[in-house]
């Protein structure tokens, strides 16, 4: 047996190694851009399989392809889907326009291995054609943003949506056990009125559960396909029925419901929707951003920090500081979402920068988005269980940074005024007296009228929530 078969494409004949499963296109592809070593990612290969799978079962019912043919290039789907094979899509993120190089690396291997499957050589294009068969009624410029849609539709699916209910479920944990805590709020980074531990730890549950909502309003334009389109949206060479037939079959395999685009070109040329996803993906980036941070103060110390919070230690945190722990995982997750923004930042200038009607920087953002969702989910899962999950609450240590803010004094403004309560202030700062002894040495108020006042269980109760 040959070490190489040879492949002919409208530029020539090219050596491919007997071995590999993709051809002509896809080696061109892979000398022609060394860059970065990326590769696809899995979950957007499932997409574009689970797309040639459809596309395959489509045009056997609608006679478009022979039946056997169809057969064979779904069953070589599933198997590339099951794990095989894996390692034959080579061609790196940064490659020609629209991701044409990718879109018939796919159509070669599946090919390659339906020709297996019939009985036949790999690279006898003549039986099945990665073009005329496995990617019968289709275009590069239809199938890889449906691939971008599907692939950010599954991303979210597993990754995202499941981290941040886990996140969201571990904070509202927190927020019951920490409710009876009354810490010393901060604003400015100066001390502030007297807040309960547990209703930060929800408001940060809250806050996920909003950014929640908004990701998956913005995915929902992710189940409008372009698909059938062909090359400009005019559905060339495609059967009347095969993009209804297609998006049917494709919410089947997925378990999401998905549906035709109303207007086809549309749908191909707007990169919109993605815009829309990664956009709130960049709005969840900047609180977690936020709530990393605030978790890091909260546990700064032990001895010269706040240690209002005691986060798990995972990891020692020095190479010359025995005993030192950082908060690392906290740490981990702001660096991710600088990324996510990084990604966002690059998705919008890609997305304007397609022409008439083909938008030619698709790769980017496929690869941008999907990224984005899947390093965000796998990062938000880590900070549940690595840190959310075991925090402990430093309850001496809150009441008394609570007990000692100055900030007690707003509670005082009702009843003796703000220039009195602002004198009050100065002098407790000047001399070290409490507020409580001074306000009684200046007669403003009764011992137990202002016992009442300056309750910090009273003080620090949510009106919305009564607890």
């Amino acid at each position: 047996m040959s070490d190489y078969r040879i492949e002919r494409d409208s530029m020539g004949e090219r050596q491919i190694p007997s071995t590999v499963y993709y051809g002509i296109q896809t080696l061109r592809a892979v000398e022609n851009f060394p860059i970065s070593g990326l590769k696809p990612l899995p979950t957007y290969v499932d997409a574009c399989l689970l797309i040639k799978k459809a596309t395959a079962i489509a045009n056997g019912e609608l006679g478009c392809i022979p039946p056997e043919i169809s057969q064979a290039i779904v069953q070589a789907t599933d198997e590339i889907l099951q794990g095989n094979l894996r390692d034959q899509f080579v061609v790196d993120v940064y490659q020609a326009g629209a991701g044409t190089s990718h879109h018939m690396n796919i159509n070669e291997v599946l090919a390659n291995r339906a020709l297996e499957i019939l009985g036949d050589s790999k690279g006898n294009y003549q039986r099945v054609s990665p073009n005329d068969h496995v990617n019968y009624g289709q275009s590069t410029n239809d199938v890889i943003p449906t691939a971008i849609r599907i692939g950010g539709l599954l991303a979210l699916a597993h990754t995202l949506y499941p981290a941040l209910d886990q996140a969201i479920a571990a904070l509202n944990e927190k927020a019951i056990a920490f409710q009876d805590v009354v810490k010393s709020g901060r604003t400015h980074l100066q001390d502030a009125v007297p807040v309960r531990l547990g209703e930060s730890f929800r408001a940060w549950a809250r806050i996920l559960a909003d950014h929640a909502r908004r990701v998956k309003l913005a995915a929902e334009d992710l189940s409008v396909l372009g698909l059938g389109g062909s090359a400009a949206g005019t559905g060339l060479n495609t059967h009347p029925d095969y993009r209804f037939r297609v998006a049917e079959l494709l919410s089947e395999l997925i378990d999401q419901p998905l549906h035709s685009a109303p207007h086809l070109m549309a749908a191909m040329q707007s990169m919109a929707p993605f815009v829309a996803v990664s956009g709130t993906l960049r709005n969840l980036a900047q609180d977690m951003i936020k709530i990393s941070h605030d978790l890091r103060l909260m546990d700064s110390g032990p001895k010269t920090g706040f240690k209002e919070i005691q986060l798990p230690p995972v990891q020692p945190g020095s190479s010359i500081m025995p005993g030192k722990y950082n908060p690392v995982m906290a740490e981990m997750i702001s660096m991710v979402c600088f990324q996510v923004i990084g990604y966002d930042t690059a998705i919008t200038l890609a997305a304007q920068a397609g022409q008439l009607e083909l938008n030619v920087m698709m790769p980017l953002i496929a690869y941008d988005l999907i990224q984005s969702i899947e390093i965000l989910g796998n990062a938000i899962n880590a900070l549940s269980e690595k840190c959310l999950q075991g925090i402990e609450a430093k309850e001496e240590r809150c009441l008394a940074y609570a007990e000692g803010s100055l900030a007690l004094v707003t509670a005082l403004n009702p009843h003796i005024g703000y220039l009195n309560a602002a004198a009050v202030a100065k002098e407790s700062l000047e001399t070290g007296k409490s507020l409580r002894q001074i306000v009684l040495e200046r007669g403003l108020m009764g011992e137990a009228e202002l016992a009442q006042v300056l309750d910090l269980e009273t003080m620090s109760l949510l009106p919305e929530t009564g607890n």
